[in-house]
């Protein structure tokens, strides 16, 4: 019986993780006190012993999220790091569908989620963004990136599988869609097209605008 390892210790850090694996599996609303208990093989009182309750399970899963997503160096330039942290972001919360209706609801915001917000602000002020600016900045570029991944998540076809099989599913009458048809045959059945790519065109609008707007402040 020596041979035998014991299981970890339970803990606070181990039951976000399991809630994650449970959220991961059947989204948020499969997350409760049993199921996260039955994930770490361990009855749901147990887990009183390290959170107060569901609510404190659903505050710290939106920390963890924060806590997965890139954050530049407050002297990093800043076109750069918000284009790098909008990459990291849209991998996380792609990856993690769940978080997108969460990660800005919580009412007890925990260290990482206010160290991301904090640093991010950081970056811009530091680059000569004014409050105003930065906050507005902050404010676009959050909203594109959950805006893209909720596209992303809802789309009829799989990314690996392309538009261009689901479009031709379709067998639409061009004749009656004209501008449709056009965007088909030159754009989406060409052996070039990814609708992800669309990302990086319009993070690349915004900041393009953002650095309009840091260079030439309105009167």
């Amino acid at each position: 019986m020596g041979g035998m390892s014991k299981a970890p210790a339970l803990s606070r850090d181990r039951i976000v993780e399991a809630a994650v694996a449970v959220a991961d599996g059947g989204g948020l609303s499969a997350v409760s006190m049993r199921n996260v208990g039955d994930q770490l093989g361990v009855r749901a009182m147990s887990l009183y012993h390290h959170v107060a309750n569901k609510d404190e399970i659903l505050d710290a899963l939106a920390d963890w999220v924060f806590g997965q997503i890139w954050l530049p160096a407050l002297d990093d330039p800043w076109r750069p790091a918000m284009a790098a942290r909008a990459d990291s972001s849209r991998a996380v919360l792609f990856e993690h569908g769940w978080a997108l209706g969460l990660i800005e609801s919580r009412r007890n915001p925990g260290p990482a989620l206010l160290r991301h917000h904090d640093t991010v602000l950081g970056c811009l002020l530091a680059n000569g963004f004014s409050m105003r600016l930065a906050s507005h900045a902050f404010s676009v570029l959050d909203a594109y990136i959950y805006g893209f991944v909720v596209t992303e998540l809802s789309l009829p076809f799989a990314p690996d599988e392309g538009a261009a099989d689901f479009a031709a599913e379709l067998d639409l009458p061009f004749e009656a869609y004209p501008h449709m048809a056009r965007m088909l045959t030159e754009l989406v059945f060409t052996e070039s097209y990814d609708f992800g790519d669309e990302f990086s065109y319009g993070l690349n609008l915004i900041l393009d605008q953002l650095d309009s707007r840091l260079s030439s402040p309105p009167a």
